[in-house]
């Protein structure tokens, strides 16, 4: 494995989006999203994905590399946009920041997306209102990976349901969560890896724990395999709740913006490949609005710092707060860049040959 410098990667992937069509300041923002998600060394959601999830479908017709919204109903504090089969980065920054706006006039927005893609790390966009002096919070659906609790047949997506709020430390709070037990990236990591996966992360259509990647990520397609939502398998450790919260999200992201759902999501028609049509929903709240800002920061970095400092179990040397891993990984990358593993620098060889470009 190999380590390529931010700057580097941000270059070469910037020219690959817009060799692929992607118009200049939008490349700039799917980059952006990306490689925040490998600096915070999330490396399911980062370059790794810039090939399979990006650039395959754009070439393959199913996104559309110039992303235009519109806005389909607006008032004071709400909107509902169409990303018109374009990047769901673009859309999502652009509705994060609506809403922001929205709440920075009146206390609250609240913005949904319909006919979108995949919008990488949903941790980007709540940390976009952290930033600004308020509490974020996202969410989309997703294709089906998760079987409902007692099912096996994967329904809903891994549906992320993420918040982040502003400290007094060095970085916020961001707690960025699919709602099943681990997701789709990380099975593609594990495969990358040529590691088993961890039993009880999926359930085969026999009901039994699946543990071979690269089987499981055909099997999520067909139907054969799902993930377990959060809690695992059944109700015995919470699964049920996984379950539900899985379901909060999908509504949120497709009733209120009349958009698809479920089976809907899964980007085949008759075994041909379709646009996906995902919904994503951003709400932003003004602490201001409640409160002193400082008073609010203080009193979370409180809680954060209490919470690590309690009575740790037998053999563990420290309590994490959700942020801190993340951060900690930002420190530890700055100075030595993305890791590059085997497989991903065969994606990397076939994108520098489609575009005559080199990394």
């Amino acid at each position: 494995m190999r380590w390529i410098a931010f700057d580097r990667m941000e270059k070469f992937m910037h020219e690959v989006f817009v060799a692929a069509g992607l118009p200049e300041t939008d490349a700039a923002v799917v980059t952006d999203v990306l490689l925040e998600s490998d600096r915070r060394g999330i490396d399911s959601h980062g370059v790794g994905r810039l090939k399979p999830f990006y650039i395959d479908r754009i070439r393959d017709g199913i996104i559309d590399p110039v992303t235009r919204i519109d806005i389909l109903r607006e008032g004071p504090t709400t909107a509902v946009l169409s990303a018109n089969n374009g990047m769901g980065h673009v859309a999502g920054k652009y509705a994060m920041q609506m809403a922001i706006d929205k709440a920075r006039e009146l206390g609250l927005g609240m913005v949904a997306v319909r006919d979108s893609n995949h919008y990488g790390i949903a941790g980007y966009y709540t940390m976009m209102a952290a930033a600004q002096g308020m509490v974020g919070m996202t969410g989309t659906n997703a294709r089906p990976s998760i079987a409902p609790t007692f099912g096996v047949e994967n329904m809903l997506g891994t549906n992320p349901l993420t918040f982040a709020m502003p400290s007094d430390e060095e970085f916020p709070f961001v707690f960025d969560s699919a709602t099943s037990i681990a997701q789709r990236g990380k099975v593609e990591v594990y495969n990358r890896l040529g590691k088993p996966l961890p039993a009880g992360w999926v359930i085969g259509a026999d009901g039994q724990p699946r543990t071979d990647a690269d089987g499981v990520l055909r099997d999520l397609l067909t139907g054969e395999a799902a993930l377990a939502p959060l809690g695992g398998i059944g109700e015995e450790l919470g699964g049920y709740k996984g379950y539900g919260y899985a379901t909060v999200v999908e509504i949120l992201s497709a009733a209120l913006q009349g958009g698809a759902f479920l089976k809907a999501l899964s980007g085949l028609s008759d075994g041909k490949k379709v646009p996906h049509h995902i919904g994503h929903f951003f709400l932003a709240i003004d602490i201001e609005a409640f409160t002193d800002l400082t008073s609010f920061k203080q009193t979370t970095g409180d809680i954060l710092r209490e919470l690590r400092a309690s009575r740790k179990a037998p053999g563990q040397e420290r309590i994490y707060t959700a942020g801190e891993k993340e951060h900690e990984a930002w420190l530890y990358r700055k100075d030595r860049g993305i890791p590059l593993p085997d497989a991903l620098e065969k994606d990397i060889s076939q994108l520098e040959d489609w575009y005559g470009l080199k990394l």
